[in-house]
């Protein structure tokens, strides 16, 4: 196995760092950045630090083959560039309105997507995949918002908790992410801006050994990023 030296583990710290720092906050160093265009300079800085690591890394672990890892470098350094402008700002603070009182979370992620957090709880009856009229409310000021900034793209994701079977709980998944998308479509989104999705009961994030645990992992999660074109 290659020995990889202490100058190329200092490479991908510095690296590291640098990707951090410019791909995740947007041009003016604010949340709600007022250039639409500044997480395309994000994505932009991202590939050409990622090439330069890429080649760097090669280049120090002594590799012959310094232009597929610059490519590999520069893909993954554009991919940590979502845009992050005062339009997503704007939308977040609509869609924190439109769900008080809910249950549902609005908050942007660490790689400034917009995400909402669904508890099946607040949108979906037992067992069933038909939008509840609760989150009916909240998907109406969704759809308003997307139609606002229509460059966005969006992933729909359902989960489960592990109670039942796969059989059951990956189409059950997939049909809520379906009926939530195929409510956006009926409210005038393009379905070729929207990607649905089942996990079942395989992406957890409690403990499904308890009932709360379980609450949280029933869940449909909508994810908006700024589309890089």
């Amino acid at each position: 196995m290659q020995t990889v030296s202490k100058t190329s583990l200092t490479i991908c710290a510095t690296v590291g760092i640098l990707l951090l720092q410019a791909c995740a906050t947007p041009s003016g160093g604010t949340q709600g950045g007022t250039d639409p265009n500044s997480g395309l300079k994000n994505v932009g800085l991202g590939a050409v630090i990622g090439a330069v690591a890429g080649a760097a890394i090669s280049k120090g672990t002594g590799g012959n083959k310094t232009g597929r890892d610059a490519a590999i470098g520069a893909a993954l350094g554009a991919a940590g560039g979502y845009v992050w402008n005062q339009r997503m700002e704007q939308q977040r603070i609509a869609m924190e309105e439109a769900t008080k009182g809910t249950g549902i979370k609005v908050e942007k992620t660490a790689n400034n997507e917009l995400k909402l957090d669904i508890p099946a709880d607040a949108g979906f009856a037992v067992n069933q995949a038909a939008v509840q009229p609760r989150l009916q409310s909240v998907l109406n000021t969704f759809a308003g918002t997307l139609q606002s900034n229509n460059t966005t793209l969006v992933r729909i994701v359902g989960h489960t908790d592990s109670t039942g079977s796969d059989s059951i709980n990956e189409p059950l998944s997939m049909r809520r992410a379906e009926a939530t998308r195929d409510f956006l479509v009926s409210k005038g989104v393009s379905s070729s801006r929207l990607n649905s999705q089942g996990m079942g009961s395989r992406a957890p994030i409690a403990d499904n050994s308890t009932a709360s645990g379980k609450a949280q992992n029933r869940r449909v999660e909508i994810y908006v990023t700024q589309a890089s074109n």
